[in-house]
């Protein structure tokens, strides 16, 4: 192509000043980096702490509530459901642990040399008949229980009564007992609900049921 050709293809500035150069690239001041990259640092660093912060709260949540009553003197262990908490002594005498549901429900423990050859059924029906003289004072008692069981792989007995009375104040009551053969002793398991209530009987099974002895 002739000079002059090319010459016309480019506007009147630049045959006076050449074909425009493109800008020079502009560096940041250093400042700005030295911010700017701080910033990115804190921000890493938030990430992890945050993420940290979450997998501390996840390994720390509360567990399930797994409170036991430990009584030494009886040998056995037994759970104690929501709600209810350990007493620091017994109503009766010769229990040595006593739960409560902090209303009208509680449960105690104690051990007593065997009765040997005498049948665990005989043995948690005196207990029981004791038990409601001390405890219910019903105008009208009926055996709402009496069957045979295992507690913690032991043989058992479980008698349960349900008194009534003649007077508005004073609502029905619940009173279990539970005499369990270890051999060479026995446990005594006494629990009793006023009024009798149907989540009180099942607290009170619950415990039974999962005791160690």
């Amino acid at each position: 192509m002739p000079e002059y050709e090319a010459e016309d293809a480019l506007p009147p500035s630049a045959r006076w000043y050449g074909t425009p150069a493109p800008p020079p690239r502009r560096r940041l001041p250093r400042w700005l980096s030295r911010t700017l990259l701080a910033s990115l640092a804190v921000a890493v660093a938030a990430g992890v702490i945050s993420a940290a912060v979450t997998v501390v709260l996840r390994t720390t949540s509360p567990e399930p509530d797994t409170r036991t009553v430990h009584d030494t003197l009886a040998g056995v262990r037994y759970p104690l459901p929501a709600g209810w908490s350990e007493g620091a002594m017994a109503p009766v005498t010769a229990f040595t642990s006593v739960a409560s549901d902090g209303g009208g429900a509680m449960l105690m423990t104690r051990a007593t040399p065997a009765d040997r050859g005498r049948p665990i059924r005989e043995t948690a029906v005196e207990l029981t008949e004791l038990y409601s003289r001390l405890l219910l004072h019903g105008d009208k008692v009926d055996v709402v229980d009496d069957r045979e069981i295992t507690v913690g792989g032991r043989p058992a007995h479980s008698r349960a009564l349900r008194a009534e009375y003649k007077d508005v104040v004073n609502r029905p009551a619940y009173l279990r007992v539970v005499v369990i053969d270890r051999g060479g002793s026995t446990v005594v398991v006494a629990a009793l609900s006023q009024p009798d209530d149907p989540a009180a009987r099942a607290d009170i099974d619950a415990m039974i049921t999962g005791m160690a002895v």
